[in-house]
């Protein structure tokens, strides 16, 4: 989940209004079911809205849970099974429609047949399990009244997690009669401060005004910003280091994301704090290996890989942009504590290599086509390489990356280069969607490992249906580790880097987000 890019152009007064951006990739989906690259967030956030959202802040503030289209936090049940919600009086789609109750289920309902990577945040609906299986019946679990507005949300078991779900963008309303694949130029219309009102698929995204913002939905969300922008247009810019140079003569606002290792100490000392900000994310960058198939079904195999890859030597291939590490929760996220089970060893991944005697050394090795994180395959490649495999590269563009590793018909899927950035605050968003059996799906997979321990499917499933234990969550991770399904290598710092036309200042980097479009001001 790695952030690439937005930006904005020119220099000049308070006066102007367009904000013109580059991508880096194009959003993997402009589809709230379907995003799940940081790009589709960043563009999103305020677009399409959920019931519940983040406040518009940085660092930890940006982490509190406030209401969005609904008119207050829920009111949940003492067993923490029932949630109740009652969404603001008079909300309007961009197209018009009314923003109605039963939006709601039809939005849940439709992540489970569009295989939306969101999709397992809510299984724990009653009825939820039964409709991903036969997609027929609706969700039983979920009640919806459009006269009252009201919605009634019963779980199967209490889900500590829950809140934080409903506010990921799986969970934004759009409306009932949204069709399950929407044309990529055409997503669906939007509740929030901005529409995306044109889209060139690959290349470029128009945002405006929404006119359902001004016409009442500011007036009825009044606690979410509505920002100082009129327009956006936003770019692909594959160059990152053409984006530095459009940085650097006015001619673009905003660069998001770091630029490449070789123009970073340059803009350290020219920029820092005028221009440019380094933002810490909770993150982290690892290598998958397919868990189920040879060789790494074998745990020897895949020890041997977590002692062969040096994460200081990543840090060099990242410009020190990563912090190295060797496991699954980052800091600052509930549970983390430092741990190292895997000390870089060449001699002891040999002696492991040995002792495996893996039949199959045939290895295909994916990673998207961003800077600079095919470098970082290619030093993964070799070192699979040192260890006697023979391995071939599969270098995917970052828009469709996250769709070929995540289908499980694609053939050859043995290991290859992953992120994730924060979904939500709470240690079970590294566990659940990228390390439990119910991840693994058909398509929209995020467990791209396909790591099913039933002991730690267990361990996750009893996690999230208790008050928050980061010991409990720091042993998980050590008991994780031990089975070894990646190679845990960076957590990532990001960047923000704008014209002299941008106030700086005033740029809010949401945890979640990234950088929020509504803080952007002209100078």
């Amino acid at each position: 989940m790695l952030a690439v890019a937005l930006g904005g152009c020119g220099s000049g007064g308070s006066e102007r209004s367009t904000l013109n951006a580059t991508f880096g990739a194009f959003p993997d989906s402009l589809d709230p079911a379907l995003g799940l690259t940081s790009e589709s967030w960043n563009t999103m956030q305020n677009v399409n809205l959920p019931l519940l959202t983040y406040e518009h802040a940085s660092g930890e503030d940006g982490l509190r849970l406030i209401p969005a289209l609904a008119e207050e936090m829920p009111k949940i049940s003492a067993d923490g099974r029932r949630y109740e919600f009652t969404l603001r009086p008079g909300l309007r789609y961009s197209d018009g429609t009314p923003v109605r109750a039963s939006d709601f289920r039809a939005t849940i309902e439709r992540l489970f047949r569009v295989s939306s990577p969101g999709s397992p945040f809510f299984t724990d609906i009653v009825g939820a399990e039964r409709f991903a299986e036969t997609l027929e019946g609706g969700i039983s679990g979920i009640e919806a009244d459009d006269s009252s507005r009201r919605i009634v949300i019963r779980l199967v078991r209490p889900r500590g997690t829950f809140a934080n779900e409903l506010a990921t963008l799986y969970a934004a309303l759009i409306p009932a009669d949204t069709p399950d694949r929407v044309p990529p130029a055409e997503p669906p219309p939007a509740t929030g401060p901005y529409a995306i009102t044109e889209v060139k698929p690959g290349s470029a995204i128009t945002l405006r005004r929404n006119p359902a913002w001004l016409e009442g939905n500011a007036e009825a969300m009044p606690q979410l910003p509505g920002g100082d922008l009129e327009t956006i247009e936003i770019k692909v810019l594959s160059n990152s280091s053409t984006q530095v140079n459009d940085v650097e003569s006015g001619r673009v606002d905003w660069m998001k994301g770091p630029p490449p290792p070789d123009r970073l100490p340059e803009i350290r000392r020219r920029f820092l704090d005028t221009q440019f900000r380094e933002e810490p994310t909770i993150s982290l960058f690892y290598f998958w290996m397919d868990t189920q198939t040879p060789p790494f079904d074998d745990l020897r195999v895949r020890r041997a890989v977590n002692h062969a890859v040096d994460p200081a030597a990543l840090e060099r291939i990242y410009a020190g942009t990563i912090t190295p590490t060797q496991q699954v929760l980052p800091p600052p996220m509930p549970g983390h504590r430092r741990f190292e089970l895997y000390p870089h060893d060449m001699r002891k991944a040999r002696a492991l290599i040995a002792a495996a005697a893996p039949d199959d050394r045939e290895i295909t090795v994916w990673v998207q086509n961003v800077p600079p994180h095919d470098e970082a395959a290619q030093y993964y490649q070799d070192v699979l390489r040192r260890l006697g495999f023979e391995t071939t590269l599969k270098v995917i563009n970052s828009t469709n990356y996250y769709t070929v590793i995540g289908e499980e018909s694609t053939p050859d899927l043995d290991t290859g280069w992953g992120s994730w950035l924060l979904d939500y605050p709470h240690p079970n968003d590294y566990f659940e969607p990228q390390l439990a059996g119910t991840s693994i799906l058909p398509a929209g997979s995020t467990n791209w490992a396909r790591f099913d321990d039933p002991s730690v499917n267990s361990e996750i499933a009893r996690l999230a249906a208790r008050p928050l234990d980061p010991d409990a969550y720091a042993r998980l991770d050590q008991k994780v580790m031990r089975r070894a399904p990646w190679a845990p290598f960076g957590n990532f710092t990001n960047a923000t880097f704008v014209s002299d036309a941008i106030d700086l200042d005033a740029v809010i980097f949401s945890p979640i987000f990234g950088q929020d479009l509504t803080s952007f001001e002209f100078r």
